[in-house]
């Protein structure tokens, strides 16, 4: 079975994480170029095939929640994309507002961001992943996979 982590990371467990979870295909929470490069030099000291990851942004800007930017997410991207031979990007992540009973500003605005982002990078397929299982058939007419 192949694991999916989603939730917040912190850089000082990428190692731990890829460690110890030996069927760890993706990680959908990368919300730093930190925990991105602990995630890459962990992958690339056990010589495992690349770790899938997806960069979570803050599209509801809630203090309260892990995720980054649009602008920072960018800057991730890129990093990932050209300095991180042990990480294989795949797309952007979202959850939207907690408790807000209309998620689709929030997925409308990852929608955007992926829209942009794979204008600049065309040759790498970007994926959605967005909301929770209260709202997943929306986040699923927005895209989501």
């Amino acid at each position: 079975a192949k694991v999916h982590f989603i939730g917040h990371l912190q850089s000082n467990k990428a190692k731990l994480l890829v460690n110890n979870v030996p069927n760890l295909f993706m990680v959908e929470s990368v919300d730093s170029i930190k925990c991105a490069r602990a995630l890459d030099r962990a992958c690339v000291a056990l010589e495992r095939e690349p770790l899938h990851v997806m960069v979570q942004v803050n599209t509801s800007a809630e203090e309260s929640k892990s995720g980054t930017t649009e602008e920072e997410a960018n800057q991730i991207v890129d990093e990932i994309i050209a300095s991180c031979p042990g990480l294989r990007f795949r797309g952007l992540m979202t959850i939207g507002k907690l408790g807000d009973p209309d998620p689709s500003p929030y997925f409308r605005a990852l929608v955007q961001l992926r829209d942009k982002l794979q204008e600049r990078i065309p040759e790498t397929p970007v994926e959605l992943s967005m909301g929770m299982s209260g709202d997943f058939e929306l986040a699923i007419e927005y895209g989501s996979n």
